[in-house]
């Protein structure tokens, strides 16, 4: 036996803007709700989860564990657009100048990266 990966949780100061902004990069839905903050998933229910979790205290230092996301169905360049129009910002944690994925955060500064390979790359 061994386990399944369900869920992976993110502490925020403000879980409804975290919530607008993973649904739209991923396409995902709200799935449940609290008190204490959302669960996205999937809107088919398969997959994990993404749980936004409200804290008091705001993010101070680097991520130790981040998402890493392919473009699907449009270039590379195409995905980095729209992630930057829905609030993303590129961001510089020593990652160097010659990577081949760009890192970002998202609005409350929780670092993510963008693969240079897209989906339809990886899978040819």
């Amino acid at each position: 036996m061994t386990s399944q990966f369900a869920a992976l949780a993110i502490d925020c100061a403000d879980p409804g803007l975290l919530t607008k902004f993973w649904c739209e990069v991923l396409g995902w839905a709200v799935i449940d709700s609290d008190e204490t903050g959302f669960s996205i998933g999937s809107p088919d229910g398969s997959g994990p989860t993404i749980d936004l979790i409200s804290v008091p205290e705001r993010k101070t230092v680097k991520n130790r564990l981040h998402i890493d996301l392919r473009a699907d169905g449009c270039t590379t360049d195409e995905e980095l657009d729209r992630l930057l129009g829905l609030g993303a910002l590129r961001v510089d944690v020593g990652q160097g100048p010659d990577v081949s994925w760009v890192v970002l955060a998202d609005p409350e500064g929780n670092e993510f990266c963008l693969l240079s390979r897209t989906m339809q790359e990886v899978a040819a």
